[in-house]
This record gives C-alpha cells, sequence and structure tokens, in this order.
C-alpha cells in the first residue's frame, strides 16, 4: 500500500438505514428549495417531524433533530426579523437567519451523503 492511498471502510447500510437516510435527505432538499419555493420550507418541516420516528436507532436519527430545529428556529428567526424589518434591525436578523440556515442544511447534506450522523461524535 502506497502512502498517497487511503484505505476506505465501506459500510452496508440496511434497507432501515437506507429509508432513515432518503428521508432526511428529502427533509433537506425540501427545506433548502424553501429558499426559492417558501412553502417547501414547511413541508420539509413537516416531512421531518413525521419521519424522525422512522430513523429511530439509525446513525441518521440525528439529522431529522438538525432539520426540525432548524425549521422552528429560523421559522421564529424569520417572523421576528419580518417583524423587525421596519425598525431596521430585521434587515440584520433575516440575513443571518439566512446564513445559519443555510449553514446547517448544508453541513447536514454533506454529512448524511457521507453516510455520517449529522453530530461529530
Amino acid at each position: 500500500m502506497s502512502e498517497d492511498s487511503v484505505p476506505t471502510v465501506s459500510v452496508e447500510l440496511s434497507d432501515y438505514d437506507k429509508a432513515a437516510k432518503q428521508n432526511a435527505i428529502i427533509a433537506y432538499a425540501f427545506m433548502l428549495s424553501g429558499f426559492f419555493f417558501g412553502l417547501t420550507w414547511l413541508i420539509g418541516g413537516i416531512w421531518a417531524m413525521i419521519k424522525k420516528a422512522d430513523a429511530q436507532g439509525t446513525i441518521f436519527e440525528d439529522h431529522y433533530s438538525n432539520a426540525i430545529k432548524t425549521f422552528w428556529i429560523g421559522l421564529c428567526l424569520t417572523i421576528l426579523g419580518g417583524i423587525l424589518v421596519m425598525v431596521g434591525v430585521g434587515v440584520i436578523i433575516l440575513i443571518a437567519t439566512a446564513i445559519w440556515t443555510l449553514y446547517k442544511l448544508i453541513k447536514g447534506l454533506a454529512r448524511i451523503t457521507s453516510n455520517k450522523s449529522y453530530a461529530n461524535t
């Protein structure tokens, strides 16, 4: 084995794991498309809440917690920012919320497509 080659570990996912992974990716995709089509943000959040129980015991379970937490915090901060936009500080809240939300969703997608849990543990 040469220095440049890195051994890879291939983990075979069960059908249960594959379904959990697929549903989390669907939730992430809906939420990301919500930046363009608003309503799909809501669909993605609801999808994650409904499908979370189906992922219990898998390495992808915490992706659902991430999507749900991101949904609720993003929704609340967007409403707050929308209300405060008349005062000026709302624009800052909306921009910060969009950046934070994109980070959380893209990180989740990057980790799940590598068959990793959301948390580093």
